[in-house]
């Protein structure tokens, strides 16, 4: 490896969050009963003509300019011809050598580290249909079902430059671009649904040369763990065909999950084997500067700028600030917390901790999440009320998410509350210290650690919910008589 770079582009493809598909006034829905959200539009059925959808246009033109891209006055559709069970037409209407944006770029930070990867166009296109495999892969199918359920719905595609060096920035680059495209509510980039699919073209060659390695194109990765690992497999693979005194065949591969390896899918095809042709059911898109500003107005804080705010105004370390804005959902929740509660670390440890960890455990989605910024706000108050301790409070937490009572609920009906009765605690201390005399005797001669030794068991007798400062402070108290 030390040898070698590699050299990766992106192409990522995003649905736009659009009622209806693109030519057609068909549901763009996800689900559904197989091949019963289409219409003889969608399915190119003969005498049917496409009519542009406008909101289309407009997510386009705002994520090119999120996307710092030049947006074209003057773009055009075309017809990308090939032939695949899942493309009714046989051709795919998409945007070839006049797209509605290119020259962009975006911001990555990878180990503390930043780095522009240029973007070389936007585009609109339709979506094809949906193959339903009745094995694991494609390449292990018997046979294949079709879905044309997917078919028309609005794509953008994003063509970066290769300007990424390993899965790392790979993975960094994918991460900001979902969060632009969510935080403009362009996309809902649900991976698992199919919203954000993402292509990689690798390459690799000797350290210190300028010229292009033969790429591969790897397909298949649905989850960013996924592109990270196809990348890292597909980067060995190639120099060891390299090192064996082999050559890279130009190539798409597609990425199969359970086995961890690249597999063969076809030849890598070439623009010119699409024969691209204008499309003739379809006008030129002419886009005013008009159009152009009024979108720009409907801009948000992105990413970049809202970690910059949350570390400037909030204090937050450059590590939260990025964690709590990688999801605009996040970053809107940590925000309405800070708002009627303060103290923003906290917070934010709250939200990285429990709240996340929670949400990965059970596949979820914060939207989907019984908690809410007054639910954490109540338990956040109870504690520094000391109604119930820290450790507590994350017992509360977890019964609150996984049955949506409120923390106050919860804790009547547990009878959690903390035990800050210095009499009743007097007694369970004195307790705790004639059954361990050893550990008395320990902190006694100098062995500071006991004392923490002496505080759990205090806290085991009361099942957590003795107030841990007030039975430090009398444990001192005692220890000293």
């Amino acid at each position: 490896m030390t040898e070698y770079e590699a050299v990766i582009g992106l192409e990522v493809h995003a649905e736009l969050k659009t009622n209806s598909k693109i030519f057609c006034f068909c549901t763009t829905e996800f689900g559904g009963k197989p091949n019963t959200h289409v219409c003889p539009i969608c399915l190119g059925l003969p005498g049917t003509l496409p009519v542009l959808n406008e909101k289309v246009v407009d997510l386009a033109i705002k994520a090119g300019l999120a996307l710092n891209c030049e947006i074209a006055e003057f773009s055009k559709f075309d017809r990308k011809n090939y032939y695949y069970p899942d493309l009714p037409k046989n051709f795919q209407i998409s945007q070839y050598d006049l797209p509605i944006a290119r020259e962009g770029y975006l911001n990555i930070d990878v180990d503390g580290r930043q780095k522009r990867i240029g973007i070389t166009r936007l585009h609109m296109e339709e979506d094809a249909g949906k193959l339903v495999h009745s094995g694991d892969s494609i390449t292990g199918a018997d046979y294949s079902l079709v879905d044309y359920n997917r078919t028309g719905v609005p794509l953008i595609e994003i063509v970066s430059e290769p300007d990424m060096s390993s899965p790392e920035e790979a993975r960094a680059y994918l991460d900001q671009l979902k969060a632009i495209l969510e935080y403009t509510d362009v996309s809902d980039c649900k991976m698992q649904e199919g919203s954000l699919r993402c292509d990689a073209n690798v390459s690799v060659r000797p350290k210190g040369s300028q010229k292009l390695g033969t790429k591969t194109e790897v397909k298949n990765m649905n989850s960013f763990r996924a592109l990270q690992r196809a990348l890292e497999y597909e980067i060995e693979r190639q120099i060891e065909v390299l090192e064996e005194g082999g050559q890279v065949v130009q190539e798409t591969r597609s990425w199969n999950e359970a086995r961890g390896i690249t597999e063969t899918m076809r030849s890598k095809e070439d623009a010119h084997d699409y024969r691209y042709l204008p499309e003739p059911d379809l006008v030129p898109l002419v886009i005013d500067v008009e159009w152009v500003e009024r979108i720009r107005q409907t801009i948000p804080e992105l990413p970049l700028e809202r970690k910059k705010r949350f570390v400037e105004e909030y204090g937050l370390p450059e590590y939260d600030a990025g964690v709590v804005t990688s999801s605009k959902k996040l970053a809107d929740f940590f925000e309405a917390c800070v708002e009627k509660f303060g103290n923003p670390k906290e917070v934010s440890n709250w939200i990285m901790g429990e709240l996340m960890r929670l949400l990965n455990a059970n596949n979820m989605e914060l939207n989907d999440s019984p908690v809410t910024p007054g639910g954490l706000i109540r338990i956040l108050e109870l504690v520094k009320e000391g109604t119930i301790s820290g450790k507590i409070a994350k017992q509360v937490f977890e019964e609150m998410f996984n049955t949506g009572e409120t923390p106050d609920a919860i804790i009547k009906k547990k009878n959690l509350i903390q035990i800050s009765d210095s009499g009743e605690l007097e007694g369970i201390i004195a307790s705790v210290m004639e059954n361990n005399p050893k550990s008395v005797e320990d902190y006694r001669s100098g062995k500071k650690q006991a004392l923490k030794f002496l505080v759990g068991q205090v806290m085991k007798e009361t099942k957590g919910k003795a107030n841990p400062q007030l039975v430090n402070d009398i444990l001192l108290k005692k220890l000293s008589e």
